[in-house]
């Protein structure tokens, strides 16, 4: 399934009409939009096959994270590529699981960058998997593409989002005036809005953490997660629920859905590094969402929305969510 005007008429009739603090989103962004929307159509189905067309499993190669690819790691990849590379309004493209960006044949001045596949541990235990996605503007459309046009704060952004391979298929979107949800109907192939303005509530009892690394954290996590753990009889007088799922597009799906915070914190099994998440493929567009849904993201000593890159496949500390939260980490760590 490629872009084309045979399916998803609702979620372009919807970038046709939106309006933008006012104005109307520009038609190469929505082709764009409506690019990567049809092909994430396709991945949905790819997805729900799974084993029945050979699709879980290693793929026995490794990215340029040094990581080892699923097979529906490399397939989500080339999909994209090839579901985007036809867009007229796009300049070039950079993916977590390629060491370099790659220049198209479009004449515009739009950059996408993405996570064809996050949460690639879950795919052969059927848990929900998800792409991440982040539309930046070239500086200098008429020079040749390099990867220092990529290298931008995530203030730069003019589109994010993600789609959540779950019990349904569902995208998030944020065009830089708050944030709305869109569910794949199957039957009529179409991304139909299921909710707009989406909040997140600034108070929560849910954290999201992975508990068995306590021991590696900095101290002021160790410390806002005791007193979480301290519950009602503790300083935050209140009890807290604890939810993990490993994969940051269905953790991050759940907080922008019932509120909560979310963190993947640096820790000192690999100190040189200062954290484990992508911040140009994960942390800039889960940031964007969660700002434009009220929340608030940092890595402890700055908002990641204000960081500036220095390299393509930088890491970063993570943790978004709940404003009030998210404040008192930054208090923490100050």
């Amino acid at each position: 399934m490629t872009a084309s005007t045979t399916f998803n008429t609702h979620f372009k009739q919807y970038l046709e009409t939106v309006q933008v603090k006012g104005n109307a989103v520009p038609t190469g962004l929505q082709e764009l939009l409506v690019a990567v929307a049809d092909t994430c159509m396709t991945l949905s189905h790819e997805v729900a096959q799974g084993a029945l067309i050979g699709l879980l499993g290693s793929a026995g190669t490794g990215n340029v994270q040094g990581e080892v690819q699923q097979k529906l790691d490399v397939i989500a990849n080339d999909l994209l590529i090839e579901g985007v590379k036809g867009c007229q309004s796009l300049a070039g493209l950079a993916s977590e699981e390629m060491e370099l960006p790659v220049a198209v044949q479009g004449t515009g001045d739009y950059l996408l960058l993405f996570d064809p596949l996050d949460g690639s541990s879950n795919i052969d235990v059927n848990v929900s998997i998800g792409t991440i996605f982040s539309v930046l503007k070239k500086q200098d459309p008429a020079a040749p593409l390099q990867t220092t046009d990529f290298l931008l704060s995530g203030r730069h952004q003019v589109a994010a989002g993600y789609v959540v391979y779950g019990p349904q298929t569902t995208m998030a979107l944020t065009l830089g005036d708050g944030v709305v949800m869109f569910t794949l109907n199957r039957v009529t192939s179409e991304f139909v809005l299921i909710k707009e303005s989406v909040e997140i509530a600034h108070a929560t009892k849910e954290f999201s953490i992975n508990m068995s690394n306590m021991r590696h954290w900095a101290e002021p996590v160790r410390r806002y997660v005791d007193e979480c753990l301290a519950g009602v009889g503790g300083e935050r007088d209140k009890d807290f629920n604890m939810r993990w799922i490993a994969s940051m597009v269905a953790d991050v799906h759940r907080v922008l859905s019932r509120g909560g915070i979310f963190m993947y914190p640096w820790d000192q099994r690999e100190p040189h590094k200062p954290g484990k998440l992508r911040l140009m493929y994960e942390a800039n567009p889960m940031s964007f969402l969660v700002e434009q849904a009220g929340g608030a993201s940092t890595n402890g000593d700055q908002l990641i929305m204000d960081l500036i890159p220095t390299d393509l496949h930088e890491r970063v500390s993570v943790m978004l969510g709940s404003k009030e939260e998210i404040e008192r980490l930054q208090r923490y760590h100050a």
